[in-house]
């Protein structure tokens, strides 16, 4: 009962704490809008002034798509590193989104060959087959990966293989570079900084939809995660049919990494780091828990990363990724200590 409770509490902060940073996303920035003038903005009472234009054109689009990316990135971790059964499992360890970049590499290329500039300003907001590209490179690399876990038992093996996936992946990316022309090439390395401000009211809020839709799929597989996690000989006992299971959750979790992909750009460390601090906060490994705390704390993280990105007294901000890897890495570094020392 305690637990329950506790674990009750924590949601509710976590979510009081999503919309605090939520409206300071929509406040902070290069120009500093009092709460009343965000309010009036949200409710169309100043629908012709700079304030509203600046919330409504800007920043509302850029705290709907961190709010929903890092939703979509943190269940996404926590989904994969339970099929994986290992912590360092994740999007960009397993090269899940080095195979979306590549999907969206390719149509740098195929633009250059058609004269299209598929990847100039806006390329990845209102383009469908940029999200195309990006969710059909991601699903390529969990169709391979299901193959190599398929027919190697050693998990470490399957994530050195997923590593070096990646590797490989990236340097087929460089050389589409090289045969891209210079805007395309310059707008595509921007790209993969990372960026939360790529979106438009209209698709912001269309990304929200579509990872609002997986979470609730993701939901679904509550029970089924929790037998899982007791080996896939027990899950079979229980009628659990493990390989349906493992390729309906390797689908959820590429759709999720292939929307933040198109959209922002390659996000490092949140998809991996974001369970290990729900793990720890809940000290559970129940998904009746973690998986609505991976997606509060996920909403959180990627709004405090970009709330931390802006520069005050700029019209830019800091690359999100470089936010992301400062909070991301000593995380996992963390978590790769603490298994060591329980093995020993």
């Amino acid at each position: 009962m305690q637990m329950a409770k506790r674990t009750s509490a924590y949601i509710i902060v976590l979510t009081a704490g999503v919309l605090m940073l939520f409206l300071l996303n929509l406040s902070y920035g290069s120009v500093l809008i009092s709460w009343d003038r965000v309010l009036d903005a949200l409710l169309g009472r100043i629908a012709d002034s700079p304030d509203a234009i600046i919330i409504n054109s800007y920043r509302l689009p850029q705290a709907v798509t961190a709010t929903f990316v890092g939703m979509a990135l943190g269940l996404s971790g926590l989904l994969l590193q339970t099929l994986f059964n290992n912590p360092l499992a994740g999007p960009s360890v397993l090269g899940i989104s080095s195979g979306a970049s590549f999907g969206v590499a390719l149509v740098v290329l195929s633009g250059s060959l058609s004269g299209i500039d598929f990847m100039l300003s806006g390329f990845a907001l209102g383009n469908i087959l940029v999200v195309v590209a990006a969710l059909l490179g991601a699903l390529a690399v969990l169709l391979l990966i299901i193959f190599v876990s398929s027919k190697i038992a050693n998990i470490v093996v399957v994530l050195i293989i997923g590593i070096m996936i990646g590797y490989a992946i990236n340097a087929m990316v460089g050389v589409l570079q090289f045969f891209s022309r210079s805007l395309e090439l310059q707008a595509y390395v921007l790209w993969g900084l990372g960026s939360f401000s790529k979106t438009s009211l209209p698709q912001s809020i269309g990304l929200a939809i579509s990872v609002s839709v997986l979470v609730v799929l993701g939901f679904l597989f509550q029970n089924s995660l929790n037998v899982f996690l007791m080996g896939k000989n027990y899950a079979r006992s229980m009628g659990i049919n493990t390989k349906v299971l493992q390729l309906k959750i390797l689908v959820i979790a590429g759709l999720l990494v292939s929307l933040a992909t198109a959209f922002t750009g390659p996000i490092a460390f949140l998809g991996l780091a974001i369970p290990h601090i729900a793990r720890n906060l809940f000290n559970s490994s129940n998904h009746r828990i973690l998986l609505p705390a991976v997606v509060a704390l996920g909403a959180f993280i990627a709004l405090l990363c970009n709330f931390i990105s802006k520069l005050p007294g700029y019209d830019t901000s800091l690359p999100i990724n470089a936010v992301t890897s400062m909070i991301g890495a000593p995380i996992v570094i963390w978590a790769i200590v603490k298994r060591a020392k329980i093995k020993q």
